[in-house]
C-alpha cells in the first residue's frame, strides 16, 4: 500500500466504508474517512463557493477542505448528467487557487468508452497501482454497498416501531465501524450474515396500518442526512414508515432507468435530467401503492427537481396524495422544517383516522 498517498471522497451518505475498502483494497492507498458533515463544513463550502451555485457542490468543497486540512493529497469527485459534470473543475481550481497542493481524480474527465483513458485517470489515485486488484476488489466494494442499502431499507420501514429505542441504530453502526477494519471478501461476508442476523432480531410493535410515507428527490439531498435536515430520522421519531428508493443500488449498480422512463411516462414524456424522472416514477409508484404521504427534498436551485415539482403536483392531484416539498440552501431554517414536518404528521395522521 502507498503510504504516500491519502486520498478522500466527500462525505455521501453510509458509503465512506465502500469507498475506504475499495481506495485500500483496490487502489493501494490509504484512504481518509471524511469527518461527518457540521455546519462548519457547509460554511467552509459557501464561504469559497460562487453564491447562486447548488448546495451539494458547497458540502462537497466543504468536505474536501476539511479533507485537506487533515493530511489528504488525493481528492475524488464524480459525474452526473447536471451541473454536477462541472463540479470537478470548478472545485480543483477554487481549491488550487486557495493554495491546496493534490491530486484530483475527476471522472467527468474520463472517456468511459476508451480503456486507456479510464487507465489514465485510474493512475491519477495511484501510479502504481494494478488493475487486478482493482478489478478484483469491485465485487466486495459492490457487495458493501447492497448491504448498507439492504440495512438502511428494513430500518426505514422499521425503526419507528422498535421496543428498545435506539438498537437498530447501535447495531448498524457497529456493522459499519467493523466494515472500516475489514480487508477481504471472507471478513465482509461474515460480517453481512452476523449483523443482518441481529437486525432482523430486534424486537418492534408495529400497527398493521401504520402511517407510511415515500421519499422522493435530488440525488444527493435525498441520500445525505446532514443535507436535509435528517428528516427521515425526524420521520421515524413520529413513528412513520419511511419508503425511499434513491440509493447507489438502484441507481447505480442495478439501474433501473429504462423502467423508470417507463413508469414515469404518464407524466413525464421525456428525460427532465438528473435524477428527476427518478423522482417522478417513485412518487408515482407511491402514490399508487397507497402510501399516505410523500415528501420531496431539493436543493436550493436545482432545476430538474423543479421541472419535477410540477409534475409531482399532477401525480398528488390525481391520487389524492398530499406531498411536502421542500428546498434546501445553507441559509434554511432547521426549526422551520421541523414545524411544517409535525404539521404535515398531524395532517396524515387525522386523514388516516
Amino acid at each position: 500500500m502507498n503510504n504516500e498517498i491519502l486520498a478522500c471522497f466527500p462525505q455521501w451518505g453510509s458509503y465512506s466504508c465502500a469507498f475506504r475498502y475499495l481506495f485500500e483494497n483496490g487502489f493501494g492507498v490509504k484512504y481518509l474517512t471524511p469527518p461527518p458533515i457540521t455546519k462548519n463544513t457547509i460554511d467552509l463550502g459557501s464561504k469559497n463557493s460562487p453564491d447562486y451555485v447548488c448546495t451539494p457542490f458547497k458540502y462537497c468543497l466543504g468536505c474536501h477542505i476539511e479533507a485537506l486540512n487533515n493530511g489528504a493529497n488525493c481528492l475524488m469527485q464524480i459525474y452526473g448528467s447536471c451541473r454536477l459534470n462541472y463540479y470537478g473543475e470548478l472545485e480543483e481550481k477554487i481549491l488550487k487557487d486557495m493554495g491546496y497542493n493534490f491530486n484530483f481524480f475527476n471522472m467527468a474527465e474520463i472517456n468511459f468508452k476508451s480503456p486507456k483513458s479510464i487507465m489514465n485517470h485510474l493512475k491519477i489515485v495511484n501510479p502504481n497501482m494494478s488493475i487486478l486488484k482493482v478489478a478484483s476488489a469491485l465485487p466486495t466494494t459492490i457487495g458493501i454497498i447492497k448491504t448498507i442499502d439492504k440495512m438502511e431499507d428494513y430500518i426505514r420501514k422499521n425503526v419507528g416501531f422498535e421496543v428498545n429505542k435506539n438498537e437498530m441504530e447501535n447495531i448498524f453502526n457497529e456493522f459499519k465501524q467493523k466494515l472500516d477494519k475489514t480487508y477481504s471478501h471472507k471478513e465482509y461476508k461474515k460480517l453481512k450474515k452476523e449483523y443482518l442476523k441481529k437486525l432482523y432480531s430486534v424486537k418492534i410493535d408495529k400497527p398493521k396500518r401504520p402511517i407510511r410515507v415515500g421519499f422522493v428527490g435530488d440525488y444527493y439531498t435525498v441520500q445525505e442526512p446532514f443535507s436535509n435536515y435528517f428528516i427521515e430520522k425526524e420521520l421515524e421519531n413520529m413513528g412513520i414508515e419511511v419508503h425511499r428508493e434513491m440509493n447507489l443500488t438502484n441507481t447505480i449498480i442495478n439501474s433501473k432507468y429504462k423502467k423508470v422512463r417507463k413508469i414515469s411516462k404518464k407524466y413525464a414524456k421525456f428525460n427532465i435530467g438528473a435524477t428527476a424522472n427518478y423522482t417522478v416514477a417513485e412518487a408515482l409508484k407511491y402514490a399508487k401503492n397507497g402510501l399516505d404521504g410523500i415528501i420531496h427534498v431539493k436543493c436550493f436551485g436545482c432545476t430538474p427537481e423543479i421541472n419535477a415539482q410540477t409534475i409531482l403536483q399532477n401525480i398528488s392531484k390525481d391520487h389524492k396524495v398530499p406531498i411536502l416539498y421542500f428546498s434546501f440552501d445553507s441559509q434554511t431554517s432547521e426549526t422551520g422544517v421541523k414545524t411544517r414536518l409535525e404539521a404535515f404528521y398531524d395532517m396524515l395522521k387525522a386523514k388516516k383516522k
